[in-house]
Formats: structure tokens, C-alpha cells, sequence
């Protein structure tokens, strides 16, 4: 068993680095979350196959967001990354989203040494409107079998936007 949230810190967000530990391995339909009292990963659902993650799914240790879970993160990556695996990052932009009328904001990484595509990842931009809409569709969608209507994807948020959803899910967790 690790605390992740003892072991590491949410990295140098200020400079535009974090940490994020995966929970669900991009294409997995399993909806996996991190027991922070425990300090186990546990199946929370499975969700129907036509919505498997488009990425890498994890979170940013030591931050707490809104929704009393650790601050979520979507890892953008070539490949799916083991459950567990801890990826230096580098932040390129936030995900604004609520889920049951709570915010549940997402930090958009990709890994701080990538020489696969040279680091040309630099910003959420970066990635094109088709990538940002698939984003979109999936988050607005993957819960329509279950409860229709209960998620909506308010916009994308620069690097600056994303330091400071951080620094709130920093402040709310040393405060707790």
C-alpha cells in the first residue's frame, strides 16, 4: 500500500510542473478511484464499452477539489500508462467541468519528457479542436446510460487558469 499523498507533493505547479499518479490507463472502461484512507486503487464501476477513457486518467497528490476527491488529471500520452505509475508533468491546460452540479475540474498534462514527439506539447492548443471536441463529447456523454444530463463540460482554461484551480485544490487540502 502507498500514500501517495505522503510520499510525493503536487509537484511545481508555479513553474508549470506537477505530479499525477494514473488511476485508469487510457481505453479502460474501468472507473477506478484512489482510497485515500485505505491507500488502495478500487473498482468504483465499469462503464458501458462505448465510453472507454480517451486518455490517461489520474490525480495531483496533496490537493483536494470541490468534490472532496484529489484533483483529477487527464494524462495525454501515446500510449496507456499503467494504474499506479507516477508521471512528472508538465501542465498545458484545464478541463472545466461539473459532474452532479459540483465542479470537477480536470488538469490536461502531458509527460514533462516526451522525446516521442520532441515536447511540442506545450499548451491545450496544441492539441487542435478535434481533440477538444472528443474531449468534450466524451465528458458530456459518459453518463447518459446511467443518469442523462448530469455532466456538463463548461470550457477549456489556459495554463494560467490551470495554476490557479491547483493552488485552490492545494489550499483546500492543507486545510482540511
Amino acid at each position: 500500500m502507498v500514500d501517495y499523498n505522503k510520499i510525493y507533493t503536487s509537484g511545481d505547479y508555479k513553474n508549470g510542473k506537477i505530479i499525477s499518479v494514473v488511476e485508469i490507463p487510457k481505453g479502460s472502461i474501468n472507473k477506478i478511484e484512489y482510497n485515500r484512507d485505505l491507500h488502495t486503487f478500487e473498482l468504483d464501476r465499469v462503464d458501458p464499452e462505448i465510453f472507454p477513457k480517451p486518455t490517461n486518467y489520474g490525480f495531483i497528490p496533496q490537493t483536494l477539489d470541490d468534490d472532496g476527491d484529489e484533483l483529477d488529471t487527464l494524462i495525454v500520452a501515446d500510449e496507456s500508462l499503467p494504474l499506479g505509475v507516477v508521471v512528472k508533468a508538465k501542465i498545458i491546460g484545464v478541463l472545466k467541468f461539473e459532474d452532479d452540479g459540483e465542479l470537477d475540474h480536470k488538469i490536461i498534462c502531458v509527460p514533462d519528457d516526451n522525446r516521442n514527439n520532441g515536447n511540442l506539447i506545450n499548451s491545450v492548443d496544441d492539441l487542435g479542436e478535434k481533440w477538444k471536441e472528443k474531449i468534450s463529447y466524451h465528458f458530456n456523454h459518459y453518463k447518459d446510460l446511467k443518469k442523462a444530463g448530469t455532466t456538463n463540460v463548461i470550457g477549456f482554461g489556459d495554463i494560467s487558469e490551470a495554476k490557479e484551480v491547483i493552488e485552490e485544490c492545494i489550499e483546500r487540502y492543507k486545510n482540511k
